[in-house]
Formats: structure tokens, sequence, C-alpha cells
């Protein structure tokens, strides 16, 4: 019996035994999901690179220490990462954190302000190539040490690193396109299978590669890509975009400084300003090219969201053209020729930029509009309030007067000016009917019925008259005609409203006024007063009250009572003064007089 549990025993302590039945397990990585969710988190969500790489470096740094792979004080050696080093998952993170850092440095890189220069963009190219070399490693490691799902999306991952590389090196755009379809194909498969939230990760991945493939296919010329289709993919959002997005944007401003070439001058109202600044020029262009998407045929297509920030992209084109024209003054030196013409330049490019903001405010006011009439489904959508669009028109007003004041500064004022003028005078009158409107509408809401009355006689007043000047022009805007006709019939129907809401409201006073009198008794309003807790704790009865109802908890009274207390009682000694004491002179001490007592004080 020993004998047997003694070969037992060794069977079970024997190496070889237990190789052979000895399953490796396989670690699990859920990788799109661990990025993006680290992605979001730290900075990538406002495209703020600088913040994710310090994340890295910082996630780094937690695990060696937790691997216990620092190396202190003494001459750093390097440790190689192979199959056999690869004992824990935390060794695969550590080897996708350091491709991650590398990638998130070569994108810090990439949105400097100016671009990078030559030293910079080799250094990026470098931080790329560091970030393939630790996505192939991990790849690798994942084949042999991870399961099937985790292979596979570091497959992809590392082919997404090679593509990207490829991509800003502006060669080898075959390999660049396989290794993007490859990433594509393997999140397609990866999308059928998972939770829901994995299904739309890869999704979005999948949508994320599919600009870089089209833009590979034409550079390659497979594909017959147009500009307007390159400014949609644009506006897509994405980590995995912003390195096509870059590429695109020095792709756009190689052609706008091509074509800017050809542009020397600025036509504005009959007049025709020298343009010698290539930056000038370049940033005008660009403004002239996003104005075409909102006074385009496809303008109406566009949600509101949308249209709002290619206005803010158009101001700051043009903000960038007046300071350029401003620093060509300042070094102009004393050729008057020359800054009449920048003066006047500058004087036509802040009139454009003025009368966009006016379009962008009665955007503005559009959108408000809509939120005011509609009836809205969502319960947490903000309503627009009447204040609100009294606000906007405030804007435009001055903004109008702005405009209006600017083109008229001018001593010779060509026909197009003063026509220019005349209509900014017609928008100012339909602005000021559109603001008396809605400031009506405030008043009725705060039932004040003969203000808003008033307000709504002289909104219709102003609207008839501004549309009959529109109708006699001739060359009005349609879309303002066709809102005072609108305004004009709203203010009529107000009007009748309003009156009639007073007139039942003036008839209802008396009788209003009875039943509150009736209400009063001599003795107190006979009101039902509940108790607090404290008084009633033998009752199971809720003190807080219903959660739907927003009643203060009636728990104890704060701050308590005044309580009538007892004291001592008040005594008042009248005898006093009349009171004759007995003298005390005997019994204090004399003070001693002479020559030889002085010295003795």
């Amino acid at each position: 019996m020993g004998k047997e549990g003694q070969a037992a025993a060794m069977e079970i302590d024997d190496p070889k035994s237990n190789a052979s039945d000895q399953i490796v397990p396989k670690f699990s990585i859920n990788v799109l999901q661990l990025l993006k969710s680290a992605q979001m988190q730290h900075g990538l969500r406002h495209g703020d690179y600088t913040r994710y790489r310090r994340y890295c470096t910082a996630r780094l740094r937690r695990l060696y220490k937790s691997l216990k792979l620092t190396h202190g004080r003494g001459k750093y050696s390097r440790r190689p990462i192979t199959e056999a080093t690869v004992t824990e998952v935390r060794v695969l993170h550590r080897v996708l954190y350091t491709a991650e850092r590398a990638w998130s440095h070569a994108m810090e890189k990439r949105q400097l302000s100016d671009g990078p220069n030559a030293r910079q963009r080799i250094y990026l190219i470098g931080r790329l190539r560091k970030a393939v070399k630790w996505a192939t490693l991990f790849s690798q490691l994942c084949a042999t040490k991870g399961d099937s799902r985790t292979s596979l999306e570091a497959e992809a991952y590392a082919s997404f690193m090679k593509g990207s590389l490829l991509f800003e090196q502006d060669q080898n755009w075959e390999t660049a396109l396989m290794n993007f379809k490859s990433a594509r194909a393997v999140y397609e498969e990866l999308r059928k299978y998972g939770d829901l939230e994995n299904q739309v990760l890869c999704r979005e991945r999948v949508e994320e590669l599919e600009p870089s493939i089209r833009y590979c296919l034409h550079k390659l010329g497979k594909s017959n890509l147009q500009t307007s289709e390159l400014l949609q993919i644009d506006e897509m959002e994405g980590p995995a975009l912003d390195l096509f997005k870059a590429k695109l944007e020095a792709v756009m401003a190689e052609t706008r400084s091509q074509q800017a070439a050809s542009m020397t001058e600025f036509h504005w109202l009959g007049h025709k300003f020298p343009i010698s600044n290539a930056k000038t020029r370049v940033a005008i262009l660009k403004a002239q090219e996003l104005e075409k998407d909102l006074h385009g045929p496809t303008a109406e297509t566009l949600p509101g969201d949308k249209r709002l920030a290619i206005f803010d992209k158009i101001f700051t084109a043009y903000h960038e053209a007046r300071s350029c024209i401003r620093s060509d003054l300042v070094s102009a030196g004393s050729s008057e020729n020359v800054k009449d013409d920048l003066n006047g330049l500058d004087k036509a490019v802040s009139a454009v930029l003025g009368l966009r903001t006016i379009e962008r405010n009665q955007l503005l006011v559009s959108i408000a509009k809509s939120k005011l009439t509609r009836q809205r489904d969502d319960k947490n959508e903000k309503a627009t309030k009447p204040e609100e669009l009294v606000r906007l028109y405030d804007l435009l007003l001055q903004n109008t007067a702005d405009l209006s004041d600017l083109i008229s500064s001018g001593r010779d004022r060509k026909p197009e000016e003063v026509a220019f003028a005349e209509e900014c005078a017609l928008k100012s009158l339909a602005f000021r009917a559109e603001r008396c409107f809605f400031l009506g509408k405030s008043y009725s809401l705060a039932g004040m019925r003969k203000e808003a009355y008033a307000l709504y006689t002289r909104a219709r007043s102003l609207a008839e008259d501004a549309l009959q000047k529109f109708q006699a022009t001739g060359t009005g805007d349609q879309a303002m005609v066709k809102e005072l006709k609108v305004l004009c019939e709203e203010c009529r129907s107000n009007i009748c409203i309003e009156h009639a809401t007073g007139i039942m409201e003036e008839l209802k006073a008396p009788e209003n006024l009875s039943k509150k009198i009736s209400n009063i008794s001599l003795t107190g309003a006979a009101k039902k007063v509940e108790k607090f807790l404290l008084e009633k704790l033998e009752m199971y009865e809720s003190a807080v009250g219903n959660s739907t109802v927003k009643n203060a908890p009636r728990i104890e009274a704060f701050p308590p009572a005044f309580r009538a207390i007892p004291r001592n009682p008040i005594v008042l000694d009248l005898a006093y003064n009349f009171i004759d004491f007995p003298s005390l002179e005997n019994r204090m001490k004399k003070d001693k007089k002479g020559l030889i007592s002085r010295f003795w004080r």
C-alpha cells in the first residue's frame, strides 16, 4: 500500500507527465473596445493627442511597476519580449500601449498649427514606424498567446498601423490599400458576433476606414472621387480619420495655392481691389469655396448644425485674410496708392464678413422659430422663449446698422453701394417688425394684454410698411417678402386674440373678485394643517410626501417656534438712594508727611 502511494506521488511530481496533460491558457483582449474606451476618456473625444499620449505614458509606467520591469538606478538593460516572457495579459497590454503611445505622438506632430516642417515630418514618420513595429509584435504575440478573436483584432490593428505609415509617406499606395482592406475585412467579420456594443464599435471602425480606402483608390486612378465627396468625408469624425483629414487638408491647401495664383483681384459692389499677398488670396479663396456650399443647390438639405459649422469656417478664413491685410498695411510704408488699395480691400472683406454674420444670425432665428412652433416630443428638449428671439433680432439690428455705417463711410459712393445701403435699411425695418412682434408675445405670456395689443399693432404697422417698400423696389429678397406677409397675418390674428382675451378677463374680474371675497373668513382660513412627523409617530404615514409633487418634507418645524419660559424675577432696590452709610475714613490709610517719610514710600 505504501509503495503504491509512493509511486503515485512520483508520477504526480514527474514534470514529463505534467507537460503532456497541462493546457496552456489563452489570453483574451477586446482590443478595439479597450482602445476606444481609453481614447474617448483621455482626450481623443476632442482631438487632444497630447493628453492621450501622456495617458499612455502613465499607463506604461504603471504596467512596468506592476510587472516589476523597472531597472532602478543601475545601468538599463533591454529585456526582449518573446513568447516565453508573455506569462500574463498585462505583458500584451504593455506592447499595445507602447504602439499607441508612438502613434499618438506622431498624430500630435501632425496636428501642429502651421503643419510639421521637414525636421518634424522625419520625426513623425519615425514614430509611425515605431508604432508599426510594436503593433506587428503585438499581432505576433497574440497569434500564439491569445484566443482567435484577440488574434484577429491584433492583426487588424497591425494592418491599420502599416496602412497609416504608407498613407503618410505618400508612397506604395497599393500596399496601403491592401492593409486598409485587410483591416476592414476583419472588422466586418467581427461585427457579426459579440454583444451590441462590440457590433457598433466594429461598424464605426469600418466607416472610419472607408474614406482611406477610397482615397487610396483615387491615388491609384481606380476611382473618380470628386472634390465635393472629399469634403463630405472630411465632415466625418473618428481617430482613424484624423490622419486622412490632415492629408486632405494639405492637398486642399496645395490646390488652393495653385488656384490663388490666378486670383489677382477681389470684386465687391462695383469695386476691384488688387490682392498681392498670397496668404490673403488663399484665405479668401477658401472662404469663397465654403460659401458655395451655403448657397449651392444642396444647401437646403444641409442640417442647421452643419451650416453653422460652415459659417464658423468662413469667419475664420475671412479673419485670417483681414489679419494678413492689416499686416501688409503696417509694412506698406509711405506708399499712398498701396495703402488706399489695402484699405479698400479691408473694407470689402469686412463688409462681406458682416453680411455673412447677418446670414448666420438669420439661420439662428429660423432654428429658434422652428423650436418655438414645433410640437416637441422630447421632454428634455429646451423650449425657445420669445425673449431669445428678441435678443437675436437685437443682434441683427446691430449687425445691419454696423454694415450700413461701413458702406456709407466712403466719399465717392457707387450706385451699387447706394442700393446695398437701401437694402440694409429695408432689412432693418423688417427686423424691427419681427422684434416688436416677439416682444408682444413675451408680454402676452406674462398676461399683460394692453401692452401686447399695442406691440402687435406696432409690429403690424412696421411689417406693412416694410412689405410695401420691398414690393416697390421689385428686386427685394423674396424670402423676406414671404416672411413679412406671414408676419402681417400673425399680427392681425394676435391683435384679435389679445383684444378678445382682454375683454373676457375684464368681464370676469368682478366674478373672480367676489369668489375670492366669499372665501375669506373672520376666524381665519379653514385650511387643513398637516401635522409634522414627530406629532404623529403612532401613525404609519410618510412625512416626505409624494415624489411627483415638489413639497417640502414635514418632519419637524425649522426654525423652531418661540416659546415662553420662566425666568428669575426682577428686583428693584428703591431704598438704596435714601440710606446714609457710616463714614470709613478712620479705617483708611493715611499719607505720611515729612522729608524722611518720602524715602519710605
